[in-house]
């Protein structure tokens, strides 16, 4: 048996945030109390630190298997621990893509032999995979993914009637990325005519628009409604789609959800001028406007989770014409910083950072013991310091096997100063532990 001590840390757990001590055996937390003296194998003194659940990013794109110049599932895992992010939910538009039972094992078998962070992948859902689909176990599969809108490979599900099927079918969530595609189609047309081939990339919020956005995300909403589905919607980009969403009913009983990721709540499109290609996203970064009516969603529960989206591009990809440029970039290292400098600033409150991007993908996903400080859970932990020296982003401490960060430059004064998973230190005062401890995610269903 392997013992852990934390010492006189500040605990943010299910909206109170309160001084204990804990003690973690092996895995778990077997304590919490105001003193805990007793004999560990190891003890930590986080005196002015204050202890959050790990993260649990339920969107990222880690890019193995086929993708690997971009990043892979040791990299990208390393850079979440870095950041806090102890569990990760991945999606399946890798190269094959993750569209049959066999492929998908197939990741989980990299991620058991590599994964710094406790992992889940996607299955993915095209228009003709319905019995692979309906094959996938809900007790270690995390969900079933949709691509509403254009996306690598034979991922686009355009059939209405295959559509349908899939919602009506299974009982699994449904994740989906929203956008019409005849809409960006016909826009991306008027820019053509517009500009040529040298459209500029403060015009991809204009060709994937908001109507885009709301025309497929209301289309999803209305056709779970029908079925019964358990939707969640990836993504929220825009001000209108957060009027479809509700915050009159507990989480629990919600079988329509929303996610946002950090970059629609940090940029907008005025940043297309500096930042130009690294904040190309889809969908894209749109008005401030839609940033601050997410916001507002975001806070009064309309809006469920925060997420990353993470998908890195290499620097070469990046920095092509805005038509070749790829859409995506890096953000698991720096997300819980970036909200708990929003939380400093008054803009949400570090209960609610924790009821985000902890309590709430734990309880919409079902995830067995997770995201909770909690007796009887993992040990799956961030300790942050939110008064630490200011420091910048760059290059020298990003981990991103691509390299860059959309948030290079950015000053931030708090620091994640350890992470605990499964009961063990992976990372302490920027050194991670060499040897992968990431499990397999198990879900309550």
């Amino acid at each position: 048996m392997s013992t852990l001590l934390i010492k006189n840390g500040t605990i943010v757990n299910e909206g109170k945030v309160f001084k204990a001590d804990l003690f973690i055996e092996n895995d778990s937390i077997s304590k919490i109390s105001d003193e805990i003296n007793c004999a560990a194998d190891k003890v930590i003194d986080a005196t002015g630190l204050h202890i959050f659940p790990g993260v649990i990013d339920d969107q990222v794109h880690f890019r193995e298997p086929g993708l690997t110049h971009k990043g892979c599932i040791a990299s990208e895992s390393k850079a979440a621990i870095a950041g806090g992010v102890t569990s990760f939910i991945e999606q399946p538009n890798t190269v094959p893509n993750a569209v049959t039972q066999e492929i998908l094992e197939e990741k989980y078998q990299i991620a058991a032999n590599t994964s710094f962070a406790n992992y889940s992948f996607m299955m993915g859902g095209t228009n003709d995979n319905l019995e692979e689909v309906l094959k996938t176990n809900p007790r270690n599969v995390a969900g079933i993914k949709l691509f509403l809108g254009s996306s690598t490979g034979n991922m686009l599900v355009d059939n209405e009637e295959v559509l349908e099927k899939i919602f009506s079918s299974t009982k699994m969530l449904i994740a989906v990325h929203c956008e019409d595609e005849q809409t960006i189609r016909e826009n991306l047309s008027k820019a053509k005519e517009q500009f040529g081939e040298e459209i500029p990339v403060n015009q991809h919020p204009v060709i994937r628009s908001a109507e885009a956005c709301y025309k497929s995300s209301s289309k999803a909403i209305e056709l779970a409604k029908k079925t019964g589905a358990r939707l969640h919607i990836f993504h929220i980009s825009t001000g209108i789609e957060t009027g479809l969403f509700r915050n009159d009913i507990p989480l629990e009983e919600k079988m329509i959800t929303a996610e946002v990721c950090v970059h629609h709540l940090y940029f907008s499109e005025e940043d297309y001028a500096t930042k130009g290609n690294f904040i190309k996203w889809n969908p894209a970064v749109k008005s401030a406007t839609d940033r601050e009516k997410i916001w507002e969603a975001l806070l009064d529960d309309r809006i469920d989770v925060i997420a990353t989206d993470h998908a890195p591009h290499t620097l070469e990809e990046k920095s092509q014409k805005y038509m070749q440029a790829p859409s995506g970039g890096p953000l698991v290292q720096h997300s819980l910083i970036t909200m708990l400098e929003f939380a400093k600033k008054g803009k949400i409150s570090i209960e609610k950072v924790a009821q985000k991007m902890m309590h709430n993908p734990a309880l919409l996903f079902k995830i067995e013991k997770r995201g909770f400080v909690k007796e009887g859970f993992f040990a799956d932990l961030a300790l942050v310091d939110l008064n630490s020296e200011e420091w910048i982003v760059s290059k020298d401490n990003i981990l991103y096997q691509c390299g860059w960060s959309p948030l290079e430059g950015v000053g931030f004064t708090s620091k994640i100063v350890s992470t605990i998973l499964n009961g063990k230190v992976v990372m302490e005062n920027g050194q991670i532990n060499e040897q992968p401890q990431g499990q397999r995610l198990l879900f309550n269903r």
